[in-house]
C-alpha cells in the first residue's frame, strides 16, 4: 500500500532498525569501565523473557532496550529482539546522536545543486507513505511495517543529476556504514529518504532522525542514520557487500534466498 500527501509544512522557511547485521564491538564504557556482567546477563534474561512475553511486557521490553542500547558502549542489547519484531543493530561500536535541530543530509556529487537539507526541510517536502514487509538477508521478517518519508527520486530531481551520474551512494553519520544503488533503483517509487517508521518518528535506535528505505530489497540496503547522498559515475559496493552479499539485493533473488518478494 502507498499513500502519500503534500507539504503541510510549507509556511515552514525553507533553508534547504546497519542496517540489518552487525558485529559485536566489545568497548568499554567512556571512564573506561567495562560493562558489568550481572548487567549484561539481566539484559540477556530480559530478552529470552521478551520474546515469549505478552504485548504490554514486549512494549515495555522495547523501550527499555531503545534506550539501554544508546548507553550500551558492548552492542550486546543489539542481539536481542524487541517487542516489534525489529532488532537493534549497527556496525559501529557507537553511533553519535543527531538531534531535530542538529541533523543534517547533504546531496552531492555529479549534481548541479549541491544541497544541504535539515530534518524541517525534509518534513516539510511532500511524504508518501509504505506499507511492506520487512526482510532481514539473516532470516527474519516484520510484516506490514509503515515507512513515511520522502521519495529519493525527488530529492534527485532537486539536485539536478547531470547526465553522467550512473548510481548513487549513501553515507551514514556512525562513520562507518554505506550503501549504493544504481540510478534506475534510486528512482523508483518505493525508495524513500524515511522519517517514520510504524507511524512515528523515527528514533536513534532504529536509525534516526532519518534513514534510506529500499522497499524491494533486503533490508541492509536500508542504510541507517543517513547523512549523505552522493551521485557518482559507477556502483560502489557497500559495508556488506564488500563483505560477500549481493549489490542487487532483490528479496528472494539474491543472496542464495527464495523469500517472498516484499514489493
Amino acid at each position: 500500500m502507498t499513500t502519500e500527501h503534500g507539504d503541510a509544512g510549507r509556511d515552514r522557511a525553507h533553508e534547504r532498525d546497519p542496517a540489518d547485521r552487525h558485529e559485536l564491538a566489545a568497548q568499554p564504557e567512556a571512564d573506561g569501565t567495562p560493562v558489568g556482567r550481572r548487567l549484561v546477563l539481566g539484559t540477556l534474561a530480559l530478552g529470552a523473557l521478551g520474546v515469549a512475553a505478552a504485548p504490554p511486557l514486549q512494549r515495555g521490553l522495547e523501550r527499555f532496550l531503545g534506550a539501554a542500547s544508546d548507553k550500551d558502549p558492548t552492542g550486546l542489547t543489539q542481539l536481542l529482539p524487541n517487542g516489534g519484531g525489529f532488532r537493534y543493530y549497527s556496525v559501529a561500536a557507537s553511533v553519535p546522536r543527531k538531534s531535530a535541530t542538529s541533523y543534517r543530509l547533504t546531496v552531492t556529487g555529479l549534481v548541479d545543486r549541491p544541497t544541504t537539507y535539515t530534518l524541517a526541510q525534509l518534513r516539510a517536502r511532500p511524504q508518501t507513505r509504505l506499507v511492506r514487509d520487512v526482510q532481514c538477508v539473516t532470516g527474519w521478517r516484520v510484516p506490514d511495517t509503515p515507512f513515511e518519508g520522502v521519495r529519493l527520486s525527488r530529492i534527485l530531481d532537486a539536485a539536478g543529476v547531470r547526465p553522467t551520474a550512473r548510481a548513487v551512494r549513501f553515507t551514514c553519520f556512525d562513520g562507518t556504514y554505506s550503501e549504493s544503488l544504481t540510478l534506475e533503483q534510486a528512482r523508483r517509487s518505493d525508495v524513500l529518504v524515511a522519517l517514520r517508521m510504524q507511524d512515528k518518528d523515527l528514533n536513534h535506535a532504529h536509525g534516526g532522525p532519518a534513514r534510506l528505505y529500499v522497499a524491494p530489497m533486503y533490508f541492509y540496503k536500508s542504510a541507517k542514520w543517513l547523512s549523505g547522498i552522493e551521485l557518482t559515475d559507477k556502483v560502489e559496493p557497500g559495508y556488506w557487500e564488500r563483505r560477500g552479499y549481493d549489490v542487487d539485493a532483490w528479496v528472494g533473488r539474491s543472496n542464495g534466498r527464495s523469500d517472498d518478494p516484499t514489493a
